[in-house]
């Protein structure tokens, strides 16, 4: 009993020193975090070689993961703190000046002063084009939203490193993958594009996000597509898959939703939901394509892990279906559902990308006449 008493009280008093120990090396690891991009007026070496990589490997596997995506031709802008720059577009606009003393591999790419940019699909002149912060700025943005939001005593404490560590060159690749999408859904299917987009503006004020029972049956229908995802066999895919559709329907007529609410959800899983599979569709291609070689130049880059980290990143994926935050407003739960959904019709219904685009298709549909 003396020696449990002495490793408790071990225990207790090392602790603290513990404690203090990771907040010493938490601070010593912030006096060497960056403030800015390294180089803000241009696009630097690496960042050219992460966007070639991204380019590159749409148009190695990017028809294998959706018809015809990989053959459109999509530029790309990527913006930092100051700067948007613009990369593949045939004629931009005015407003855009070529990077001066500077090139892509060969061919002029434009910049103008960032104004308000989004991580989507924007038009550019007549083009869409998929729009992405660098992957440099991507983490130091983020560290400044949470650094500004913290009290004086803990901005130098704070682990910034630990919030962004998810943000990897291949994940950075594969973010570009799906805004690309996205600007390829405007490319081929513009009104269904922007009618999801009028849901938000529409729809998000008025759904029902503080409703208990209705997001605790969310919960019940994300689990079920949770389960049909890690499904052993195709027949247990097709019964959990019936049991997400059931009690979608019964979520529904439970609080007697209405058409306006329906549409809401299946219009944002078409536009993100799709996205989100894609972008993760593209990273498997690029850890199991044979045969296929990333940009020489990304060997330099440490945060590129040659998409090795595919399989752990879609595991988390799938295990975040149920940790969403169902009471809070935001559409996260559409983007994971929807790619849920795209996951099981891979599996129960080979083909059904033919006709994902189509007026008045809807990816629960599809999944519904699969499994019936």
């Amino acid at each position: 009993m003396k020696r449990y008493r002495r490793w408790l009280m071990v225990g207790l008093l090392g602790l603290p020193v513990l404690c203090g120990g990771l907040i010493l090396l938490s601070a010593v690891s912030n006096i060497g975090l960056p403030q800015q991009s390294a180089v803000v007026d241009r696009l630097g070496a690496l960042e050219k070689a992460q966007l070639a990589e991204a380019i590159q490997l749409r148009g190695a596997v990017g028809n294998a993961v959706w018809p015809g995506w990989g053959d459109a031709a999509i530029p790309v802008l990527l913006w930092n703190e100051q700067y948007a720059f613009l990369v593949g577009h045939p004629a931009p606009p005015p407003g855009w000046e070529a990077v001066p003393d500077d090139d892509f591999f060969g061919a002029p790419y434009y910049r103008q002063v960032a104004r308000d940019p989004q991580a989507f699909a924007v038009r550019v002149g007549d083009v869409w084009a998929a729009s992405m912060a660098t992957r440099e700025w991507m983490p130091l943005a983020l560290h400044a939203e949470v650094r500004n939001d913290l009290p004086e005593f803990l901005k130098p404490l704070f682990p910034y490193r630990l919030v962004t560590r998810v943000y990897t060159t291949d994940w950075h690749i594969a973010a570009i993958q799906h805004e690309s999408f996205h600007a390829y859904q405007a490319q081929t299917a513009l009104e269904r594009l922007r009618a999801a987009e009028n849901t938000v503006r529409s729809g998000e004020a008025r759904y029902l996000w503080d409703h208990a029972e209705f997001q605790a049956d969310w919960a019940a229908e994300l689990k079920l597509l949770q389960q049909a995802v890690q499904a052993a066999s195709d027949a247990e895919a097709t019964d959990l898959a019936r049991q997400f559709l059931a009690g979608r329907t019964l979520r529904r007529q439970s609080v007697e939703l209405s058409p306006d609410m329906g549409n809401y959800e299946r219009q944002r899983e078409w536009l993100e939901g799709t996205a989100k599979y894609v972008e993760l569709q593209a990273w498997r291609a690029g850890a199991t394509t044979p045969a296929y070689t990333p940009q020489p130049a990304l060997t330099a880059d440490r945060q590129f892990k040659d998409y090795r980290g595919y399989q752990q990143r879609l595991n988390e994926e799938i295990r975040h279906l149920t940790r969403l935050k169902l009471d809070q407003p935001g559409d996260s739960r559409f983007y994971y559902s929807g790619m849920a959904q795209a996951l099981l019709l891979d599996r129960l219904a080979p083909g059904w990308k033919d006709r994902a685009f189509d007026d008045g298709v809807w990816l629960e549909a599809l999944l519904a006449e699969a499994v019936n």
